[in-house]
């Protein structure tokens, strides 16, 4: 039998095995690896190594930001109206990870080229990570609620792959410096590629199945991406869902943001000790989101997320007191509880309106649902560079004047750090509060 027959006839009937959902969680490694590395450094790359001009380089990161956005709902509803012998997700999903990958490497070895050059390769080779990375990493989130089919399965096998992305995350902004540190970014790209690309076929190979049943495509095709849209947002659960998630998306992007500035302005640090308080965030996030699995086993998706955001949202009011590295670590033990619950229930979640929807339009369109979410919590960005930018002229923080900040300085950053946080988690409580699904399990459609 060819590769191609043994794709086509390789489908999901009952609960995915321990080792499918393993194998899936997998690529939650190789996605958060590539965004990290290209997020923490690729704007350093090309201005302080290779001498493009900042301004240049900024108004590439928005237009790249721009096509990301744009992407995540297209893809996602031309995902859920495709139909193909091999299935709707499969066939996007391995036609996209060879030019994922290769992509991402080619970002950090560009030919000998004047700054116009430079910056010209980048827009390109970046428009097709961007393309690349969208198809491959929508239609795997996709096959999330598609694979795990109730509150109790999705809870356990969202375990691996959050696991594996923490993982990812870390090594994407510690690992990657010891890379180019020691074999150059050509190196660094090629070894980083090498290990994504196992990764992904790993995943591809063991875990990445599609269920038996699929809505017909006349159905599919019958709703125009007006009506899509329309029945989207007209979700009473999705609506709450996703004003939440940017909201509390926006709240760790900000903390992050605001790390670095905290602890040398506020706790008078070496900025090395940055890593410390962002490491303790995310190494306790990996048992925490055992804990909250184990929380939504027995509770719901509802309850177990409000519980999670409250954790969260007072944990970073405590960054408010500590003098030094040792407390601020301290509160970022509380902060990773809650990130951990984050990351392991807002797909869940998800997964659930997707059901209802189901539910009420004889569809499965996680594509659509994911694409849309993906485009909002963008926005997450957006906020998180208008609140940094807005409490450090407020509180006359002036880069010129080194380690020397008026006293004021060391308050703002600590609104930005604590309270900030804190307010756009409150509005994601209320949020979550009105998401009106309040039972464990929605019945699914199969098709």
């Amino acid at each position: 039998m060819s590769l191609t027959a043994r794709i086509r006839d390789r489908r999901l009937g009952a609960a995915p095995t321990r080792a499918q959902s393993m194998a899936f969680g997998a690529s939650g490694f190789p996605v958060q690896l590539m965004g990290q590395t290209f997020s923490a450094f690729v704007v350093y790359f090309y201005v302080a190594h290779l001498g493009v001009a900042a301004e240049w380089v900024a108004a590439a990161m928005i237009a790249h930001g721009i096509l990301n956005a744009v992407l995540n709902p297209v893809v996602g509803a031309l995902s859920d109206r495709i139909r193909t012998p091999w299935g709707r997700r499969i066939p996007w999903i391995g036609l996209g990870i060879v030019p994922l990958v290769v992509a991402f490497a080619l970002i950090w070895i560009p030919p000998e080229l004047p700054a116009g050059g430079l910056i010209a390769w980048f827009l390109i080779v970046v428009a097709v990570y961007d393309i690349a990375f969208v198809v491959v990493v929508l239609n795997i989130s996709a096959l999330f609620p598609e694979i795990f089919r109730t509150t109790e399965e999705r809870a356990r096998g969202n375990v691996p792959r959050q696991v594996f992305a923490i993982v990812g995350m870390i090594l994407g902004t510690a690992g990657a410096p010891l890379l180019y540190d020691s074999i150059g970014w050509p190196g660094m790209a090629i070894a980083l590629g090498f290990v994504c690309l196992v990764m992904f076929g790993w995943s591809f190979a063991g875990g990445m199945v599609e269920r038996r049943g699929e809505v017909t495509a006349s159905a599919s095709s019958s709703m125009t991406w007006k009506d899509q849209l329309r029945y989207t947002f007209a979700n009473r659960a999705f609506v709450p869902y996703v004003l939440g998630s940017l909201f509390v998306q926006t709240s760790i992007a900000v903390i992050l943001a605001a790390i670095p500035f905290y602890v040398r302005y506020s706790l008078h640090a070496a900025e090395g000790e940055s890593s410390i308080l962002l490491g303790v965030i995310f190494v306790v996030a990996v048992p925490a989101i055992f804990l909250w699995s184990w929380v939504v086993r027995r509770t719901s998706p509802r309850a177990a997320l409000l519980w999670a955001v409250g954790v969260f949202g007072i944990a970073v009011l405590g960054y408010l007191l500590p003098s030094g590295v040792l407390g601020a670590a301290l509160v970022g033990v509380a902060v990773g509880v809650g990130v951990g619950g984050l990351l392991q229930l807002l797909e869940v979640v998800l997964s659930q309106i997707i059901d209802d929807d189901a539910q009420r339009t004889g569809l499965r369109r996680e594509g659509v649902y994911f694409g849309v979410n993906g485009f909002v919590v963008k926005g997450s960005i957006v906020l998180q560079a208008i609140v940094a930018a807005w409490v450090l002229n407020a509180s006359g923080f002036d880069a010129a004047l080194g380690d020397s900040q008026p006293e004021a300085v060391d308050g703002g950053i600590r609104i930005m750090l604590a309270v900030v946080p804190m307010v756009f988690t409150a509005l994601g409580w209320v949020c979550f509060w009105l998401y009106p699904i309040r039972v464990r399990d929605v019945e699914p459609v199969q098709g």
